[in-house]
């Protein structure tokens, strides 16, 4: 199988299909375009789950795996509360790295409001490299952000700060020397400095004070992945121009070097949001000093088309993301 994320056909064919069992209380489980889980367990509030699993430096594992999971649990329009982590080490890790993968963990949550509730940590043979899964929870008032409803053709797609920025940061820091001998220093560490952009909670805050009808933070696959999940899990064609996704000059230099496509690469810290009117949430978004820019809207039917100038694509189905290609 490709590395990363398994492919769409062999999720619904090897996955989807073999979940049978239904329960009443889940309002929202597993399926296409979906990264959290929702309960509805009575009391007026959902319970909303997201499990994340990331592969990293032990330095820096704890940062992106957090972030990542706390992402899905606001995009889902939940509150984040908590977080249970498991982590998988090989027979070569030092203790020393275990505390600093915790240390990373913590403080992620420490400005997230968000408290370590739980886990498991074991040492397995046949394992080379650390692995984190981090399981987030949250809680949302019961029905009253019911994205599923609320998505429809005509609605304008916004995208928030930056796509590419957990990739430029993840190369920047592991790829340093070879990036050093065609940039300048200050740009790669420029660029290994974007993790202060990792989290989305506060444009998913004002998003839903602004009235958003769905959301979906890009991860895996990049901006072309996430969209593609979007219009599938909402059920709408889409019409992006290319030329108005945001990305920065450090994102595309490091991805020339590579030769990496910036829209196929990880994207944590990067939202997209359908609004039925995308400037009112744009002018919301800048005034908590948030960058976010209009780059299309969604149709009617099942195309996601591409615009680029007079060039016109089809979107295609999520692919693995370019992370793996270095």
């Amino acid at each position: 199988m490709r590395k990363g994320k398994i492919s769409e056909s062999v999720l619904k064919r090897s996955v989807l299909k073999k979940i049978k069992t239904h329960r009443d209380e889940v309002t929202n489980g597993a399926g296409i375009g979906t990264d959290c889980a929702i309960l509805s367990l009575g009391k007026g509030y959902d319970t909303v789950l997201s499990a994340t699993p990331v592969t990293a430096p032990t330095e820096d594992i704890g940062t992106y795996a957090v972030h990542m999971a706390l992402n899905n649990i606001v995009a889902a329009g939940a509150e984040p509360v908590g977080v249970m982590i498991t982590v998988i080490l090989p027979e070569t890790t030092e203790e020393t790295e275990l505390q600093t993968m915790m240390e990373c963990a913590e403080e992620v949550c420490r400005v997230s409001n968000v408290e370590i509730i739980g886990g498991h940590t074991e040492v397995l043979p046949g394992i080379t490299k650390p692995i984190m899964t981090v399981t987030g929870v949250g809680k949302r008032c019961g029905g009253e952000t019911d994205f599923r409803q609320k998505a429809k053709a005509g609605q304008d797609i916004v995208i928030s700060k930056w796509i590419g920025l957990e990739g430029t940061v993840r190369i920047a820091r592991e790829r340093r020397k070879e990036l050093c001998t065609r940039y300048p220093v200050r740009m790669v560490e420029e660029a290994a400095a974007y993790d202060r952009y990792l989290s989305v909670i506060p444009e998913a805050a004002t998003a839903i004070k602004s009235g958003v009808c769905r959301m979906h933070d890009v991860s895996r696959g990049g901006v072309f992945g996430a969209l593609w999940e979007l219009a599938e899990g909402a059920g709408v064609g889409l019409e992006i121009d290319l030329k108005k996704i945001p990305v920065k000059q450090e994102t595309i230099e490091i991805c020339e070097f590579f030769e990496l496509n910036p829209y196929e690469l990880l994207s944590g810290g990067c939202l997209i949001m359908m609004a039925d009117n995308g400037k009112d949430l744009v002018s919301a978004l800048k005034r908590e000093g948030i960058p976010a820019v209009i780059v299309g809207r969604t149709t009617d039917g099942n195309d996601r088309v591409i615009y680029n100038e007079d060039e016109k694509r089809y979107l295609d189905k999520p692919k693995a993301d370019q992370i793996y290609n270095i």
